[in-house]
């Protein structure tokens, strides 16, 4: 225990539920030692979480524990040990413990935020609950601690509310929360998961330095075993509330044991994987077509040369917004989220749509289904041979139009009415356009329901009763209801764990090659990208920068944006460490620090240049293709 700075020790943690009772951790143990950092790995549900809480002493009410030790080694505790187990979790000892030695990093920058309070205040209130510091000293030391966790202005980052803050800036500031009484632990409990790629480097090498800076150990708990290769130094894989492996990270990634370890692994996309390789989910999905969507209309015989399915040309689109309160007469700011943006959408092919938060994919597919109108540009879409503008059709063709083309959203359980079971969802959009009857619907709603690999008798549940990855399958079985041309797939695996993220694309490639779709897969991760789409096109500041066949994309990234964002990628492979260069210091997304012929600071004009096979990519108009790939090169 003298070298240890936890010892988890044999714990249980059990929930009350109703008459029943859950045994949520069962006979976990593993060890922190002093300044070093510790994974938790595993699937929602695991009891990842729950030991975190139990740590902190903030378990949920109906949880208890029930076994084992939670040995705490720190010479700023009296006695120096002490078996958190055995606090009194609204105890004075605990209430010393927590924030003051023992911190956390919560998942979601935004809730674990006051709205109502400054970043200043809510990063000094520990300062003012666990130390005797003045108003300016406590001030001093909140400043220190923004400025070392990246706030170019301290000082006014200390004024601002968390509203006024990017994700990234929101995630570092809880970090600031975390780290400012200098803690001997830190728990990270997804800390990046809520984040794009590239910010997500960045946090990672923030927490590294501030590691290395502060002397802390880092328990950190996530599902993302690229985010393990860049950061810890052991691993405990849990599963079903039990450490299936643990041991250092080199062990645990290079030489897997276990069979739960295994199949983990072979479910996280990677850029190496073979032509017609598949992800290996924990449990695949088979999807059963019925009669009813076989029944698919055949595409008419030459109707593919009036055009692509969907042609976007030229698209513009800028938003407004005043300050100045609720009656306007406030300084007028425009945002422009989309810049001139021009791509075709072939059908049966599926194009990965890729760049930060921010950058204007979601903007585009909201255009392409005609929920907002653009300044300037026009969406055309090829109806079986007859060509239309979306943005001029009449209300009876737009209404038409969209059983065409469906959404599958980011988060599926904000996406379905919790007051509707899971037939009336998907019978909905039958029912909005009248089709079928009572006798059609539950027939197809079964069908759909077995396609997406769902029993058809939950059809009378509702969505609290679902996992994540079911309630995403929900969704899916939805948008397909209308036997649609065009699936607009909104970033629908980001918020999964890997294996039910596999799980997912497996069934859309599946369901695409059945039902013979087309998607636009809007997401912020390459590799997922790189397995699922035949083109890809990548986004940022609301312009294209590259557009490119996936296999061309990644064997030959041209412009320094994709170059940043494919470095960010964490990988399974302790070899393959993030290039936190390429990444050019958090200024990958700054147009105007781009380098010649690439850059974008309104100086000179810029086209998308044609590279050769079907590769183009935003650089100076008249630029020479060889001087562009020279500079690739460099």
């Amino acid at each position: 225990m003298a070298d240890d700075l936890l010892r988890v020790e044999n714990i249980g943690i059990d929930f009350r539920v109703h008459d029943t009772t859950v045994r949520a951790v069962d006979g976990v143990s593993f060890r922190v030692r002093p300044g070093s950092t510790v994974a938790l790995v595993g699937e929602s549900g695991s009891g990842k979480s729950v030991i975190s809480q139990a740590i902190l002493g903030i378990l949920p009410k109906a949880g208890r524990i029930s076994q084992g030790r939670l040995m705490f080694s720190d010479p700023k505790i009296p006695g120096g040990v002490i078996d958190i187990a055995t606090l009194d979790p609204r105890g004075e000892q605990m209430r010393k413990l927590r924030a003051a030695r023992i911190s956390i990093v919560f998942q979601e920058p935004m809730t674990s935020l006051s709205p109502l309070h400054t970043v200043g205040e809510q990063v000094g209130e520990a300062l003012t609950l666990h130390t005797e510091l003045s108003a300016a000293e406590a001030a001093e030391r909140v400043e220190d601690m923004l400025a070392r966790v990246g706030f170019p202005d301290p000082r006014k980052a200390m004024r601002t509310y968390p509203f006024e803050l990017s994700g990234g800036m929101r995630q570092r500031a809880v970090i600031a929360m975390a780290l400012v009484c200098r803690p001997s632990l830190v728990i990270a409990d997804e800390p990046t998961t809520a984040l794009d790629v590239t910010i997500q480097a960045q946090i990672l090498k923030l927490m590294q330095d501030l590691q290395a800076s502060l002397g802390m150990a880092v328990l950190l708990i996530t599902h993302d075993l690229g985010v393990v290769a860049n950061m810890a130094e052991e691993v405990v894989v849990m599963y079903r509330g039990r450490v299936m492996e643990s041991g250092t990270r080199d062990d645990i990634l290079r030489h897997p044991e276990h069979p739960y370890l295994k199949a983990l692994l072979r479910a996280v996309p990677r850029f190496d994987m073979k032509p017609n390789e598949r992800l290996t989910p924990l449990r695949e999905i088979t999807p059963e077509t019925g009669h009813l969507l076989a029944g698919h209309r055949e595409w008419p015989p030459g109707a593919d040369a009036a055009g692509p399915l969907l042609a976007v040309r030229h698209v513009t689109k800028t938003f407004i917004t005043r300050k100045g309160g609720f009656f306007g007469g406030g300084a007028e700011n425009r945002v422009l989220a989309v810049d001139d943006v021009s791509f075709d959408l072939k059908r049966g092919e599926c194009l990965g749509l890729v760049g930060e938060s921010g950058c204007g994919k979601t903007t585009v597919s909201k255009l392409v289904l005609r929920a907002l109108t653009p300044e300037s540009g026009e969406v055309l879409f090829n109806d079986r041979g007859h060509v239309r503008d979306v943005h001029t059709m009449a209300p009876a063709d737009l209404f038409a139009y969209r059983r065409r083309i469906q959404f599958i959203f980011q988060d599926p359980y904000s996406s379905l009415n919790p007051r509707m079971t899971v037939f009336d969802s998907i019978a909905e959009p039958l029912v909005i356009h009248g089709i079928g009857d009572d006798a059609y619907r539950m027939e197809m709603v079964r069908e759909l329901l077995k396609l997406v690999g769902l029993d058809p008798r939950w059809s009378s549940r509702y969505p609290h009763s679902f996992s994540g990855g079911q309630r995403q399958r929900i969704g899916i079985a939805r948008a397909l209801a209308l036997k649609p041309d065009i699936l607009l797939c909104d970033e629908p695996v980001s918020a999964l764990d890997v294996s039910i993220q596999a799980q997912i694309l497996n069934l859309l490639k599946d369901l695409k090659q059945k039902l013979g779709l087309t998607y636009l897969f809007v997401s912020h991760n390459l590799a997922v990208v790189d397995y699922i789409a035949d083109r890809i096109a990548v986004m940022c500041r609301g312009r294209l920068v590259e557009l490119a066949p996936r296999e061309v994309l990644f064997k030959r990234p041209v412009h320094p944006y994709t170059r940043a964002l494919l470095a960010a990628v964490p990988d399974p492979d302790p070899d393959r460490r993030l290039d936190l260069s390429a990444l050019m210091e958090g200024r990958a997304s700054r147009p105007d620090a781009w380098p010649l012929p690439f850059r974008l600071d309104g100086t000179a004009p810029a086209d998308l240049i044609a590279l050769g096979d079907g590769h183009y990519v935003r650089a100076h108009s008249g630029s020479r293709v060889d001087e562009i790939l020279a500079r690739a090169a460099a």
